[in-house]
């Protein structure tokens, strides 16, 4: 990395959406996280099987990958906000929601805290994550497990429920000096 971006770990985000428009609800939160966090690379968007809780709409998801000096807990808090901008509301383990944002790797950082997990310890069985994430970073290894993403896509069950919907994002609002999207093809 340049001089300017020395301290920069690459964060992998997972977004999803299953309310309201999905597809401008992914939009508009790569848009508001490209305000404060350099945007790499961000995946196509596919349509998804709900996980956990099944009685509920089908989610867009993607991934994306955002370069920042931020630590932790300040990119944990910084999503959350994001979350709220966009109107997301408290609900009950794996529910609908308009925007859900989830660290899935910060660099080749381990770290289990009362309020943070990463690497995201669902991510090995997630195909709605993992697809995604295989589109921008197959070569990235899970730091614990030591596996690439491509491997973890390669073996987990549920793809047939993950299905390419769009190309990625054009964003909006990245701000001066960010580049827009960037396949990862």
């Amino acid at each position: 990395m340049s001089e300017g971006h020395r301290n920069q770990v690459v964060a992998y985000l997972g977004l999803g959406s299953n309310l309201g428009d999905r597809e401008r609800n992914i939009r508009r939160a790569l848009g508001l996280l490209s305000q404060k966090l350099r945007l790499v690379k961000v995946s196509s968007l596919y349509e998804t099987e709900p996980w956990g809780y099944k009685e509920q709409p089908r989610f867009i998801n993607c991934a994306a990958a955002f370069a920042t000096d931020l630590g932790l807990d300040a990119l944990l808090g910084f999503l959350q906000q994001v979350e709220q901008a966009l109107g997301r509301k408290p609900t009950f383990q794996w529910g609908p929601r308009v925007i859900d944002i989830d660290i899935l790797l910060f660099g080749d950082r381990v770290v289990h805290t009362e309020h943070l997990e990463v690497p995201h310890p669902m991510l090995p069985e997630r195909a709605f994550a993992l697809v995604p994430l295989a589109e921008i970073a197959a070569d990235i290894r899970h730091p614990v497990l030591g596996l690439t993403v491509r491997e973890m896509a390669d073996r987990v069950s549920g793809k047939e429920g993950v299905q390419r919907l769009a190309p990625p994002p054009e964003i909006t609002g990245a701000g001066p000096g960010r580049p827009g999207p960037t396949a990862g093809q």
